[in-house]
């Protein structure tokens, strides 16, 4: 399944594709996928074939297309604190792009048939907490993993504000997957070959609504042995010292945000990087109705409405209006036009900027290359790790502070 767009040069292509064809339709997910390159899930020999939008599987590793778990992260509407279970979980790519967004204060459980498939994704995930330059601009629900089949959960089974089930279901176990939503919640899976999202209403009552079309290996019957349940993952309450790492560590990555560097060598960044709970994407300038945006469009309807005054002022052939006359006028007569063409060349605008930061990239490569200097890119400055190494804390726990990342 997949092939809907074409393949991309690296994830941040992939992801753009994404867009343009309305797959990924949210900031907040757009972020999530932008922040895990998919090529880290692969096997070192196939990650060529990471960027197509195509399914991948090997042995009991699987991967779905891009394009269905776009879908899926857009259909399960999610938020920070919110609890989500995933079954079939298989590498932990999109338990970990959700852990993104439902914080540090969320559950992120998964259930996983193959127990090398666990291993497997837990050590993708501890990569990517230390390695990845983006883990550091989130705040993160690290997802659990509990191996067993998911038809055989334990008789007290908890219930979710989100589900997702990677295998395809037939209509004798949709209650059973219903059965672990919390009211107002959401599940999505692929029931009799369409992705569905399915909302619990109500103590017993329900809405559904198909999706795409989709082609999933069917769900594994259980088959009866000792170990005839699976229980979920523990819910463990934080301690008083993890809590104590979250808030600051959310303190310093909003104030990375604003001064980088110290004494006179000082420099102010572009704007904040933090997108934790309250502070919002427009807060933050970066929503297409942040402030940013709003002091383009307001300039660029000042720059038209003088040259419209200037142009009528030159005709001579009626009396001149005034210029406030001919701001109300071109407000009134002209707004929603102009903040709709606003809106996007402002997304054309930033596609364009990728693109070229791309080309740019690519043409200094093979600069590079053809002058037989070895590709050496310089890596991107973690503010947040700047600012905690900098602390007069002993070292221990500068180290947790970095959230294990030394250990």
């Amino acid at each position: 399944m997949g092939g809907a767009v074409s393949a991309g040069e690296d994830n941040d292509e992939l992801i753009d594709n994404l867009k343009e064809a309305h797959y990924i339709r949210s900031a907040l997910v757009e972020r999530a996928f932008r922040a895990i390159d998919r090529a880290d899930y692969y096997l070192d020999d196939y990650r060529d074939n990471a960027y197509k939008d195509l399914a991948w599987r090997h042995g009991n590793i699987h991967l779905s297309a891009p394009c269905i778990y776009s879908e899926v992260m857009e259909a399960l509407d999610l938020h920070p604190g919110l609890s989500f279970l995933n079954l079939g979980s298989g590498t932990g790519y999109l338990s970990t792009m959700v852990g993104l967004i439902l914080g540090p204060f969320g559950v992120n459980h998964g259930v996983e048939l193959h127990d090398d498939v666990i291993q497997y994704a837990y050590q993708k995930l501890e990569h990517f907490i230390k390695t990845s330059d983006s883990f550091d601009k989130f705040e993160f629900c690290e997802p659990s993993f509990v191996a067993g089949n998911c038809l055989q959960l334990a008789p007290e089974r908890r219930q979710y504000d989100r589900v997702y089930c990677g295998a395809g279901v037939q209509r004798d176990h949709e209650d059973y997957m219903k059965n672990l939503l919390k009211p107002g919640g959401v599940l999505v899976l692929p029931l009799e070959e369409k992705l569905t999202k399915i909302m619990r209403t109500g103590p017993s009552s329900w809405e559904s609504r198909k999706i795409i079309a989709v082609s999933f290996a069917p769900l594994v019957l259980p088959k009866p042995s000792p170990r005839s349940t699976v229980p979920l993952p523990v819910l463990a309450v934080r301690s008083l010292q993890e809590l104590a790492r979250v808030c600051i560590r959310h303190t310093l990555r909003v104030t990375a945000g604003g001064v980088a560097g110290g004494g006179s060598g000082q420099t102010r960044s572009r704007g904040p990087t933090s997108f934790a709970v309250g502070r919002g994407l427009a807060a933050a300038g970066l929503h297409k109705y942040g402030p940013r945006f709003k002091r383009r469009r307001v300039h660029r309807r000042h720059c038209n409405t003088l040259g419209l005054a200037n142009k009528q002022a030159a005709a001579g052939t009626s009396p001149t209006p005034s210029p406030t006359h001919t701001a109300t006028s071109l407000d009134s007569n002209q707004g929603g036009e102009e903040d709709k063409d606003d809106e996007d060349e402002e997304e054309e605008e930033e596609r364009a900027s990728r693109r070229g930061e791309r080309e740019a990239g690519r043409r200094g490569r093979e600069d590079r290359e053809g002058a037989g200097q070895t590709l050496c890119p310089e890596p991107a400055v973690n503010m947040l790790r700047e600012r905690i190494l900098g602390l007069p804390l002993p070292q221990p726990l500068k180290m947790y502070l970095l959230y294990y990342r030394e250990k």
